[in-house]
């Protein structure tokens, strides 16, 4: 026995020792913040800030550092895991054709196919199939968003006959100005100092772009607005179409390239705008197309190849004259509203349809029946009866009117909403430094 420990003892500890060298070798990943029962690691914050890093890799903007850019990215993977989570909750998943529809049109943007940019992705030492999994979350945070603030969004009559006058008043011209957008939030409980320290931060920086100093850098190290990670850029946008708040600050005459406005205060706190551009009045033509189609959703029992081939089927026999277009339609189109008329969707400005509808729905030839594809509905054929450009009709002026309307309350609803689900979730952030204030 005395033996055998003599032994064993020195396997023990070698044992042991290997242990402790190779735990020290490859540290553990830290759990960085808990989010209801689910966990952000060390790892998920390394790979955003890498992924943040090389967007702004051949910018001229300067990232914020350290923590405090480690804070804004927590807070970012914060909020998508909550609206993940509510996704999965209500059953939302972004199906695996709308998924490589997403990925090809990516693809597309770089002149390329999926297989190379799967290939150029590998050869940049990335994951490709966290790359896509990365889509499939933003295209359901997308979609939740929608989802959930759309019902938070009431829009009454009155309020589309008032825009559509507004609209009428203008002559359907717009002017679009260009803007940078600055926020420094204080609340109705910040202390006298606070509200001192603000103010004298907005005014110096409103001295600075004056100056010449680059607002969207300005905006991308200082602001705490919904576009500062993107440089405070809120692209091209009419009066109609921007936020309630901001609207009441522009003038289509008097606001030009280059002013400065602000510091204003909101409830949200102070707000500095800077006028990157703006592009003159024109009026405004629509092509709107008279089209039918025929819609089959797949399935559990009917996967997307036999859905494919059945409207190829169909296709086919409306070509070669033994069925019409209108019958079949009838009879196995599952889109009920033209269903029953044929697959009859009327004129209608093509705006009103998903992109990949709408894109075939312009580029059609008229009289031409299109290969079998798909949108988020399932999949289609159809066919583009006749085509018109004509001054916005009185119903498109109204479904605008509606749309610019959604776009001004939008932005409010989703930041109210997002501060919500933060409030009634369990958040616990285990690093002192990157401690986040519930909103």
């Amino acid at each position: 026995m005395k033996v055998i420990k003599n032994i064993l003892l020195p396997l023990l500890f070698a044992s042991l020792a290997a242990t402790q060298v190779f735990a020290e070798k490859i540290p553990l990943d830290k759990i960085e913040a808990v989010v209801n029962q689910e966990i952000i690691l060390s790892s998920d914050l390394q790979r955003a800030q890498l992924d943040i890093q090389e967007r702004y890799k051949n910018s001229d903007q300067t990232l914020p550092s350290g923590d405090k850019l480690t804070k804004q990215i927590l807070d970012k993977l914060i909020t998508d895991r909550l609206q993940l989570q509510i996704a999965q909750r209500i059953g939302l998943r972004i199906n695996d054709a709308q998924l490589q529809q997403t990925v090809q049109q990516i693809a597309q943007k770089e002149g390329l196919t999926s297989e190379q940019l799967q290939a150029k992705l590998e050869k940049q030492g990335k994951n490709y199939a966290a790359f896509v999994d990365t889509i499939r979350d933003e295209l359901t945070i997308n979609e939740i968003r929608q989802i959930e603030v759309r019902r938070r969004i009431t829009i009454s009559d009155q309020d589309v006959e008032q825009m559509v006058k507004r609209i009428n008043a203008e002559g359907q011209k717009n002017t679009q100005f260009s803007f940078v957008h600055l926020l420094f939030k204080l609340d109705k409980e910040s202390s006298a100092a606070e509200q001192q320290r603000i103010e004298k931060k907005a005014q110096d920086l409103v001295k600075k772009i004056k100056l010449g100093a680059n607002a969207s850098q300005l905006a991308l190290l200082n602001s705490e607005g919904p576009k500062a990670s993107e440089g405070g850029d809120w692209g091209w946008r009419t009066i109609n179409e921007m936020p309630t708040l901001f609207a009441g600050i522009f003038n289509e005459q008097q606001t030009n390239k280059g002013d400065v406005i602000g510091p204003f205060k909101s409830d949200l706190g102070l707000h500095i705008i800077k006028i990157m551009d703006k592009k003159g009045a024109q009026n405004v033509m629509t092509v709107e197309v008279n089209a039918r189609h025929i819609l089959i959703k797949s399935n559990i029992i009917l996967s997307d190849q036999k859905a494919q081939k059945l409207l190829t089927g169909y296709r086919q026999d409306i070509i070669n004259g033994k069925k019409s277009f209108a019958a079949l339609a009838r009879e196995y189109s599952q889109d009920p509203g033209s269903a029953v008329k044929g697959g009859d969707l009327g004129w209608a400005d093509p705006s009103m349809y998903v992109p990949e509808f709408k894109e075939l729905a312009l580029s059609l030839p008229v009289g031409e029946i299109s290969q079998p594809f798909r949108t988020m509905h399932g999949w289609h054929i159809l066919e583009v009866i006749n085509k018109r450009e004509s001054d916005t009709t009185e119903q498109a002026t109204k479904q605008k009117a509606y749309s610019l309307l959604f776009q001004q309350r939008f932005p409010a609803e989703v930041y109210a909403w997002m501060n919500e689900i933060r409030q009634e979730a369990y958040i616990k952030i285990h690093n002192p430094n990157y401690m986040i204030e519930k909103k």
